[in-house]
C-alpha cells in the first residue's frame, strides 16, 4: 500500500503518513542535517499529539531522509537563548512538551536509525519503543562538550536503557559510540548492517507489532511508559533549569566557539 499524508498535515520540517495501520514520520531536511531546532521543536510536538489521536492505527515507523538521521539542535540558536530571556523560556516549555507529547503516543514508535544521531535527536529515539540502527552509525549526546547540562531528556533516556554507571560514563564525556556499541550498552535493539537493511527490518517489526491484539500491545507499552514518564516528572524540569543556568555562562559561550574552531577550549566555571 502506498503511504498517504495524514488528513490536515502541513509540515516544513518533517512529513507524516499513513500506511494502512502503520504510521509513518519522515524528518525531511537532510540539507540541514535533520536538525531539531525551533520550527523542528513545534512541528515535532504537534505531530506527537496528532499521532496520540490516530486511534486507528497500530504502530509508528520513525526514519528520516539523507545521510544522517539527526545532527540535533541548531549552535546558532544558543546564542540567541544566551542574549534573550523569553527565548530560554520558550525552550524550556517546548522541551517539557517534546518529551511528554512523545511519551503519551500510545502505539509502540519503531526508529530506523540509519545513520548518525546526536543530541536530542538520540535523546527523543532513547524515549522510543524499538531502534534499528546500521552497526557503523554514530550515536551520542556531546552537551557537555559544547557547555550545556544533558538536560533535554537525556538523564532520562540513557540511564533507562544503558543503566546509570554506563549512562554516566557517556553523558559526562559526550563520546559517541556506533550503533554496534550502543547494542552492547542496551541502547538500541536491533543491529543491521546497512540503511536499506535498517528500514526494511523496521518495517517487519512494524507489521509483526500490528498484526498483534492491539489492546494488548497498547497496554503493555503504556505500563511500560509509566516509568519513563515518572523518570521524566521527578528529573526533567531541574535537569532543564540547570541547563538554563549553562545557556547564560561564559564557559557556554566558549564551548562553542572553541567547538566551532576545532580547538581545545579555555573555561573558568562561569
Amino acid at each position: 500500500m502506498t503511504p498517504t499524508n495524514h488528513a490536515g498535515a502541513e509540515f516544513k520540517t518533517l512529513k507524516l503518513e499513513r500506511d494502512g495501520p502503520i504510521a509513518r514520520l519522515t524528518l525531511t531536511r537532510p540539507e540541514l542535517l535533520n536538525r531539531i531546532d525551533i520550527p523542528a521543536h513545534g512541528e515535532l510536538i504537534r505531530a506527537f499529539r496528532m499521532i496520540a489521536f490516530m486511534h486507528d492505527i497500530r504502530v509508528v515507523i520513525w526514519s528520516a531522509e539523507g545521510k544522517h538521521f539527526s545532527a540535533g539542535g541548531d549552535l546558532q540558536e544558543v546564542y540567541i537563548q544566551n542574549q534573550d530571556a523569553a527565548v530560554r523560556a520558550l525552550m524550556f516549555q517546548e522541551a517539557r512538551d517534546i518529551i511528554f507529547s512523545l511519551l503519551d503516543i500510545q502505539v509502540p514508535v519503531i526508529v530506523a536509525l540509519h545513520g548518525d544521531t546526536f543530541g536530542l535527536g538520540a535523546t527523543l529515539i532513547l524515549l522510543c519503543d524499538v531502534i534499528v540502527a546500521v552497526r557503523t552509525a554514530k550515536f551520542g549526546d556531546p552537551h557537555v562538550r559544547i557547555g550545556l547540562v544533558a538536560g533535554d531528556g537525556g538523564a532520562i533516556g540513557w540511564p533507562a536503557s544503558a543503566g546509570m554507571i554506563r549512562a554516566k560514563r557517556h553523558l559526562l564525556t559526550g563520546k559517541p559510540v556506533t550503533g554496534a556499541a550502543a547494542l552492547a550498552m542496551g541502547l538500541v535493539s536491533d543491529l543491521v548492517e546497512t540503511p536499506e537493511e535498517c528500514r526494511a527490518t523496521a518495517l517487519q517489526i512494524a507489521e509483526e507489532i500490528a498484526a498483534l491484539p492491539p489492546i494488548a500491545v497498547q497496554g503493555t507499552k503504556r505500563s511500560l511508559n509509566t516509568v519513563l514518564r515518572r523518570q521524566a516528572i521527578d528529573t526533567l524540569e531541574t535537569s532543564l533549569l540547570y541547563e538554563q543556568q549553562c545557556l547564560v555562562s561564559r564557559d557556554m559561550l566558549e564551548a562553542v566557539e572553541a567547538f566551532k574552531e576545532k580547538r581545545q577550549g579555555k573555561y573558568e566555571g562561569r
